[in-house]
């Protein structure tokens, strides 16, 4: 996954991509679509599981994840930031290729997740929704007023997963205010696991786990811009053009990676 986020970020030729935030959110992703998502085999479409990308930066790994899980081809996969293509730098809504909910304009994806998780309940629908969300989104006062609603309503079917890699746009998450997700979401009525979001196994444990008649929140922390040493952790790669140069770099890391014994 790593390696058709950086091809696509070099295809984008004189551009800038968020590539760092794509790179943070791979193994969530790939245990949501390989592992956790009833998709394909659900008709009609309204019953499938939804994965709203509330982080809407990170398209390059969802889009990605679209492609590996069969939804989208590679055809369609390279057609990113293509004019007149299905996949814009940011999602837009379109059932034909899997993306369940418009997003780019940060703190509304819980609102709009919540929304889908009542109607599912009031239509005695078993379709799950989960959220992906950045932890810059939570200075939105959206996202908490989302949450409150969601623990009221007890929403069972809405797990809520947070890329927590400690930075957002303008810098380091807690220089520009500090939050307590875990305690804040629990304190409102959430079931909250933290784990490490780059470990597949942790992340399936949690999403696994009984949420006990609450909705379910996943802290995920993870690196920006991870498996690539020059971008982790260092936000001029928040969104960036990726010279010829730095790709070569950045695949050679990426070859070493898998021949290391793990």
């Amino acid at each position: 996954m790593r390696r058709h986020i950086l091809r696509l970020a070099l295809g984008v030729a004189g551009n800038r991509a968020h590539i760092g935030p794509a790179l943070s959110l791979v193994e969530i992703l790939t245990v949501l679509y390989l592992d956790v998502l009833r998709r394909a085999e659900l008709e009609p479409v309204s019953m499938r599981d939804k994965c709203i990308l509330s982080k809407g930066h990170g398209a390059l790994a969802y889009y990605v994840a679209l492609y590996k899980a069969g939804i989208i081809s590679l055809e369609t996969l390279n057609t990113y930031e293509v004019n007149g293509g299905d996949l814009p730098g940011q999602p837009v809504k379109n059932s034909v290729v899997g993306i369940d909910f418009s997003s780019g304009s940060l703190g509304h994806g819980l609102a709009y997740g919540a929304g889908l998780a009542l109607g599912a309940r009031m239509t005695q629908s078993d379709t799950r929704v989960y959220v992906v969300l950045g932890d810059g989104e939570f200075n939105e006062g959206a996202v908490w007023e989302s949450a409150m609603f969601a623990a009221h309503q007890k929403l069972t079917s809405l797990t809520a997963i947070v890329d927590r890699n400690g930075m957002q746009s303008d810098g380091r998450t807690s220089d520009i205010l500090t939050v307590d997700i875990p305690a804040m979401l629990h304190s409102t009525g959430w079931n909250v696991a933290v784990c490490d979001g780059h470990d597949v196994g942790q992340l399936l444990g949690a999403l696994r786990t009984d949420p006990d008649c609450k909705p379910r929140a996943i802290v995920a922390n993870t690196v920006k811009g991870k498996g690539v040493s020059f971008m982790e952790g260092n936000n001029e790669w928040h969104h960036a053009q990726l010279s010829q140069e730095n790709f070569a770099r950045a695949m050679t890391e990426l070859d070493a990676f898998e021949r290391s014994p793990r």
